[in-house]
Formats: structure tokens, sequence, C-alpha cells
């Protein structure tokens, strides 16, 4: 543990002493490629005046509410196609094809449909999110091995039993995985959202510093960005892929 934290302090040194040689090696000038303490000292300033903390409140409230409801609607597509073959073949095609969309193209739609609300960026939270669960739950299912679900049978197990001791089990790997990727969507829509919809949130801080020419703020805000992303996968998701690795034992693909 110890070694692991000594690399991680050397390599973001690195990082941060490169990212101090190129702001101060005159390719760029201060107002395009800002210097760490300056981009440190801007985070800081807007932490002392709350707007970190009232933008980050507003995001996190929209993604907790959007990719909820994501993770519903995703589970239960997943499970679906999974079972039926029909919807397989005809609902799990649109969830493919849907997926192959960015999530920004949802915007328009969603302005239109909700106008300039709250709504409108959870619909593109949502929709950014859905489907990428929707498969990896399928695709959980399908990998499930078919004497497994021959023997439950012949044990005499119900169809609800059998979803409740052997198929839902059985796609919890694959589930864990799907999770971890659709709140990767998720986030990545959020942003999307808040950058071209005009409310408190860390997108929307992305361009106020864009409008007022402040390359700090941008470079703050994105750190910040960054460092909620890490801090959610690996407590969240790294504490359930660790759970799965001991409870499967294996690790969760």
């Amino acid at each position: 543990m110890r070694s692991k934290a000594l690399r991680l302090g050397a390599f973001y040194l690195v990082v941060l002493g490169g990212w101090q040689l190129i702001a101060t090696s005159g390719l760029w000038s201060s107002y395009l490629f800002p210097a760490p303490t300056s981009v440190v000292a801007s985070l800081v300033r807007n932490v002392e005046n709350g707007m970190i903390f009232a933008a980050l409140g507003q995001s996190l409230w929209r993604l907790a509410l959007g990719y909820a409801i994501s993770m519903l609607l995703g589970l239960s597509l997943g499970v679906l196609n999974g079972s039926v073959r029909w919807a397989d073949e005809t609902i799990g095609g649109i969830c493919l094809g849907l997926q192959s969309l960015p999530s920004i193209t949802w915007l328009p739609m969603a302005v239109l449909w909700f106008g300039l609300s709250d709504a409108a960026i959870i619909f593109v939270v949502l929709m950014g999110s859905t489907f990428s669960i929707a498969i990896s739950a399928r695709s959980g299912i399908r990998g499930l091995p078919p004497l497994l679900a021959r023997a439950a049978g012949t044990l005499g197990a119900s169809r609800f039993q059998l979803y409740r001791y052997v198929i839902i089990p059985a796609m919890v790997p694959a589930m864990v995985q799907g999770m971890k990727q659709g709140w990767s969507f998720a986030w990545r829509s959020l942003m999307a959202g808040e950058l071209l919809f005009v409310t408190i949130g860390l997108g929307h801080l992305l361009d106020v510093g864009r409008n007022l020419n402040d390359i700090n703020m941008v470079f703050a805000v994105m750190l910040v960005i960054v460092v909620v992303g890490v801090v959610i996968d690996r407590v969240l998701f790294g504490t359930a892929e660790a759970w799965v690795r001991e409870r499967w034992g294996y690790v969760a693909t």
C-alpha cells in the first residue's frame, strides 16, 4: 500500500512538473495555457465564494435523478431483451442503434419537449446512459450457461425462483460493468447538456469561464469534473467490483 502511494505521488509530481514547464516555456500565452498555481488560485477563489459547491450540488442532483431512472429502465429493457427472443430481435436492435447516438444529439429534442428546464438536462442524462445499461444486462442474461437454467427447472424452481436465484445473480458481474459504463455516459451527457443550457452547474461554469476568457476558471472546473469522476469510480464502482471479485471469484467483465 505504501509503495503504491509513493508511485502515485511520484507520478502526479511528474505530471505537475511537466505542466509547469510547458506553462513557463513560452509556447503559449498564460491566457491560453495557465500554470498550475494560477489554476489552484482560481479553484480556491471559486470554492470560497461558493460557486463550485453550488454548481457541484446541482450537477450531482441532476446526475443522481437521471442515472436512477436510467438504471430502472435499462435493467428492465435488458432483462426483457435477454429473456424474450422476439424482444431481443426488435427492441434489442433499437437499443443498440440508439446507443450509437451521441448523447448531446438528444438536447434539441429535450428542449422542444421540456423547454429550458432541469427536466431537459435530466432527459439527456437518461438517454445517454439507459441503453448501455440495457445492453450490459442483456449480455449478462445471454451469458448464462443453459445448463444452469435447465438444472433449476429440474429441481422444481418456479419462474420467480429461476430469476431470483439463478438469472439475476449470474448477470451481476456484467451489470457492474454496465452500471459503471452507464455512469460514465451519464456524467459526460450531463456536462454536455449543462454547457449548452444556461443554469447553475459545472458545465455552465465552464461556459462562464469561456465567456469571461478566464482560462484559469476553465481548467479549475475541468479539474473538479475529473476529480469527482475518479472519486465516484473508485469509491462506488471500485467497491462493487471488489465485491464481485470476492463473491464470484473473478474480475467483472
